[in-house]
């Protein structure tokens, strides 16, 4: 494969691959005709794709490698608990609960492709494709007079749910791709303030499977990334744009095109640039303005020669949000059930290890800035809102939040108990009274409502929670407007899917315990 590298010296005109003098064309540098000539692929560079190193692919086929787990991983556990519980023919009823299951699955589409980030709750959740399995079951079973037990053929399906995730998980980790992430390796186009802002945030968050290698701006302007420049555009369109981009993407084995469309790079130097990198055999994305929108809630649609985005709103009421309500206040009522002896024993650790009450009470705000008494295992000496005002010079938070890492207030069994987030389970008793959910923005106190602007005060459209995005991502460590910017997020892009993912990974934020003190 040829290395295209950047020259260090500077450039002060419009430079190609490897910094070499841009060949301008009576069609590049008068654009009033570039409409009526026939596009033709570039022959600026030849290159063999045979030496173009492939991206890794995973050894499994991902459709068959899901449709045989999801067969086997149903179908043989069911048969084995229908037997052991003494149902009339076991293997000829778990037979058929795994042909409905994939068909389930086939059906809401979980075996056809999918880009990377695109609707991932749907895709690697599917407690919906479950409970439509045991509906279908349910209906199979009244039509022809099946004899099962009720208890006993839904318990034989729990296993099946548990494979079907893992196998989820499996396929996320093989995703084919060379980036750290496992993801696609993105070579970004565009100019230069559109460079800069596409890196940092690719670049910034590993929660998304795309990392930006190299940037090709358009212009004279250099990007502030730090990211390699394998080659520039003119700022007007050229005959070399395509061998340009091709040249970069092969040079640092990117395998997506990721476009920011500006006055440069406007829409018929774009369409041009498409075709040409699709015949090169890359695949290519346009960056929208349109950010902090989950890709469930965009569907675009076409008109008079227009790409639109129609973006539905988020979710405030309807189905889901009772689905919700009832998931909150049943796992709150579980969980203080389930829980009792472990409050027991940190009651007792609290009370015995410093002086003062067991629990913490403190006034935050919720859903429309009610407020409402939010409860705490006590990890502070009994008079740590006093001693605030003393410590507020030491505060490491540049927004309305106090945060101190080293906090001289919190008890030694509170060390324990932040960093295990065992403090925060009493707040069960506000998700169960209303006040709180499971999965939401973080519970602000009123101080810090006081202080805020417009855009920040959009936190309080949903109940705060008891874990969210802030707390899988960081806790303590993010910085004030990465913690609004999550919650905002959530805010708008919410369902009980995302819930339900955010509590599974809660367990591995707790587990790791950065960012709590």
């Amino acid at each position: 494969m040829g290395h295209v590298e950047t020259p260090e010296s500077d450039i002060s005109g419009p430079v190609g691959l490897a910094g070499t003098p841009r060949p301008r064309t009576a069609g590049s540098n008068n654009r009033t005709v570039a409409h009526t000539q026939v596009w033709r692929a570039p022959t600026t560079v030849e290159r063999d794709h045979a030496e173009r190193p492939r991206a890794r692919t995973s050894p499994v086929p991902r459709v068959p490698f899901l449709v045989l787990t999801d067969l086997l991983g149903l179908g043989i556990p069911a048969w084995l608990v229908l037997r052991a519980g003494d149902q009339p023919g076991p293997l000829t009823a778990a037979a058929s609960a795994a042909l409905v299951w994939t068909g389930v699955r086939a059906v809401r589409g979980r075996y056809g492709h999918r880009l990377p980030g695109e609707a991932p709750e749907a895709a690697h959740l599917p407690f919906g494709d479950w409970l439509a399995l045991i509906g279908a079951l349910a209906l199979l079973l009244a039509v022809t007079g099946g004899g099962l037990d009720p208890a006993t053929a839904v318990a034989a399906l729990v296993p099946g749910l548990a494979v079907a995730l893992l196998a989820g998980a499996a396929v996320r980790r093989r995703r084919p791709g060379a980036g750290p992430r496992g993801g696609r390796r993105v070579l970004v186009v565009g100019e230069a303030a559109g460079l800069d802002r596409a890196v940092r945030l690719l670049n910034s968050r590993e929660d998304h499977p795309y990392t930006a290698v190299a940037v090709v701006p358009v212009g004279p302007a250099a990007p502030a990334s730090g990211t390699p420049v394998p080659g520039r555009l003119a700022p007007e369109p050229a005959d070399d744009d395509v061998s340009t981009v091709l040249g970069g993407a092969f040079a640092h084995d990117a395998d997506l095109v990721l476009v920011a469309p500006g006055p440069q790079l406007d829409d018929d130097r774009l369409r041009r640039l498409s075709w040409g990198l699709h015949d090169g055999g890359l695949a290519v994305c346009v960056l929208s303005d349109l950010s902090g929108v989950a890709a469930g809630r965009v569907r675009p649609a076409s008109a008079a020669g227009l790409t639109l985005l129609h973006v539905t709103p988020p979710l405030r009421r309807g189905p889901q949000t009772v689905l919700k309500t009832v998931v909150d206040r049943t796992g709150a009522a579980l969980g203080l059930l389930a829980l009792a002896p472990l409050f027991f024993g940190v009651a007792l650790a609290v009370r015995l290890s410093s002086p003062g009450p067991v629990f913490h009470r403190q006034t935050r705000h919720g859903r429309h800035n009610r407020p409402f008494t939010m409860w705490k295992f006590r990890t502070m000496v009994a008079d740590a809102e006093a001693r605030r005002e003393q410590l507020s010079t030491a505060n490491e938070s540049e927004g309305p939040m106090f945060k101190m890492r080293r906090d001289p207030r919190v008890t030694r069994i509170g060390h324990a108990l932040r960093r295990t987030s065992v403090d925060e389970l009493p707040q069960l008793l506000n998700v169960l009274r209303g006040d709180m959910s499971l999965v939401g923005p973080r519970p602000p106190l009123p101080e810090e409502v006081s202080r805020y602007d417009e855009r920040e005060l959009r936190r309080l459209a949903v109940r705060p929670g008891l874990t969210g995005l802030w707390q899988v991502s960081g806790r303590s460590d993010l910085s004030w407007q990465e913690t609004v910017s999550l919650d905002l997020w959530y805010v708008d892009n919410w369902s009980v899917a995302t819930d339900m993912g955010l509590l599974a990974r809660t367990v591995r934020a707790v587990t790791d315990g950065r960012g709590a003190y």
